[in-house]
C-alpha cells in the first residue's frame, strides 16, 4: 500500500520548517549486546519536543474549521512539552496563549514559556480524585468561561492530536522501512495512536508496546502521586487507543533515571523521564526478541528541561533514584488489577482503566 504524500511531508510555513524530519539513532551496548539494539526516533530535535507536531496541527485545523478565530486566546492544560509547542503555534498564527500548569512544572519551562510570550497560570492544589491534571482542567474551564471566544486544544481528547503524527510515521518509513515493534510512552495517547495507525497500513503485524509510569491510571492501575512528568495520567484520555496495544509496561522513576543517564554517558543521546522509560523497555525487546526484529522507540524530548530533576544529583539522591538500574527482566502480571506495579512490570492484557 502506498502512503499519501501528505503523510510523508508537509509544506513549510514560517518557523514550522524547524519541526519534523528528526533523526534516528541506533542504541546498542550497554542496553543490548552482540550487535543487538533498537532505533530511537529523536523528537528532541524539534524546537520544543515531539508535541510541536501536535500543537501546530491542532491549531491549524481549528483555524481552518473556524473553531479558533484570528487573534483569539488559546487556553490549555499541560505539564510542559505541549505548552512549548503551543507557544510556537501561537507565535506563528498570532494568538495570545495561556498555559495552565501546576507547581511541578520545571522552572526552565516556565521561563521559556514566558519568554515566548505565553501567560502561565499555576493551580495551587490537586483535585482530591483527579490530582493535578484534573485541577488544571477545572481551571481551564474557568478561564474559557471568563474569556468568550477563547479556544482549548484539548490535547487529551482531540482526535487532531492523533492525526498530527502521521508525518512522523512517514519519516520512519523513509528512514528505516519495516517496523516490527514500536515502543511509545503514553500520556495523552496521541503519538502512539497516530504513528501506529499509519505504520500498520504497511506492517499489519507490527506490535505496539505502551510504556506507562507507575501510579498512572491509563491502563488500569490505581492512581498514585507520580514523580515522573510527561507520561502517565491520573485521568483517562480518550485519545489512548487501548485496543491497539499488544502489551503495556510500567516503569519506575529510578529505572528511567538510570536509563537516561546511561544513554547520555554511552550514546550522547538522552532525554527526560519518558526517554528513560522507553529505553528500558525497548532495550529489553532488543535482548528478548530475535536479532532480526526491527524495533523503534520514540524519544519524545531532549535533556534540557530535566537539569533540576533527572540530571540533578541532589534531587535524585533525595528521591532515592541513583544507582538503581532496572532488573534484566520485568515483573509479569496477567491483568492490571492483579497487583500494583511499583517497579518495571509487564502485562500483555491491555484494558481501558
Amino acid at each position: 500500500m502506498s502512503i499519501p504524500s501528505s503523510v510523508i511531508s508537509r509544506p513549510a510555513t514560517p518557523f514550522t520548517h524547524l519541526v519534523g524530519n528528526t533523526p534516528i539513532r541506533w542504541i546498542s551496548h550497554p542496553f543490548a549486546a552482540g550487535g543487538r539494539g533498537f532505533w530511537a526516533k529523536l523528537e528532541g530535535a524539534n524546537p520544543g519536543g515531539i508535541k510541536d507536531r501536535a500543537a501546530l496541527h491542532i491549531v491549524e485545523r481549528a483555524r481552518t474549521r473556524g473553531e479558533l478565530a484570528p487573534g483569539a486566546v488559546i487556553v490549555e492544560s499541560t505539564s510542559g512539552t505541549f505548552g512549548l509547542g503551543l507557544a510556537l503555534a501561537a507565535i506563528v498564527h498570532g494568538h495570545p496563549l495561556t498555559i495552565v500548569s501546576d507547581p511541578g512544572m520545571e522552572p526552565i519551562v516556565q521561563r521559556l514559556l514566558a519568554a515566548y510570550g505565553a501567560r502561565v497560570d499555576t493551580v495551587t492544589a490537586p483535585h482530591p480524585v483527579g490530582g493535578w491534571q484534573q485541577a488544571r482542567l477545572d481551571r481551564v474551564r474557568e478561564l474559557l468561561a471568563a474569556h468568550p471566544g477563547s479556544y482549548c486544544p484539548g490535547q487529551y481528547d482531540n482526535p487532531d492530536n492523533v492525526d498530527a503524527y502521521a508525518a512522523l510515521a512517514g519519516e520512519l518509513i523513509n528512514q528505516i522501512g519495516r517496523v516490527d515493534v514500536l515502543v511509545c510512552s503514553v500520556g495523552t495517547g496521541g503519538h502512539s495512536a497516530g504513528i501506529a495507525r499509519v505504520l500498520r497500513r504497511l506492517y499489519p503485524d507490527m506490535r505496539l508496546i505502551g510504556v506507562d509510569s507507575i501510579g498512572s491510571t491509563i491502563f488500569g492501575q490505581p492512581a498514585r502521586p507520580r514523580l515522573m512528568r510527561g507520561l502517565g495520567s491520573s485521568i483517562h484520555p480518550r485519545n489512548v487507543a487501548h485496543q491497539q496495544f499488544d502489551e503495556v509496561h510500567w516503569v519506575a522513576p529510578h529505572e528511567a533515571v538510570w536509563a537516561s543517564r546511561t544513554l547520555a554517558a554511552t550514546h550522547y543521546t538522552t532525554g527526560g523521564w519518558s526517554v528513560g522509560a522507553v529505553a528500558v523497555v525497548a532495550a529489553w525487546c532488543a535482548r528478548a526478541l530475535s536479532p532480526q526484529t526491527r524495533i523503534v522507540a520514540v524519544f519524545p524530548d531532549g535533556p534540557a528541561r530535566y537539569h533540576t530533576t533527572v540530571f540533578d544529583d541532589a534531587y535524585c539522591a533525595a528521591h532515592d533514584l541513583l544507582d538503581r538500574p532496572p532488573a534484566d527482566e520485568p515483573e509479569e502480571i496477567d491483568h492490571p488489577g492483579e497487583a500494583e506495579a511499583t517497579s518495571w512490570t509487564r502485562c500483555v492484557s491491555v484494558v481501558n482503566r
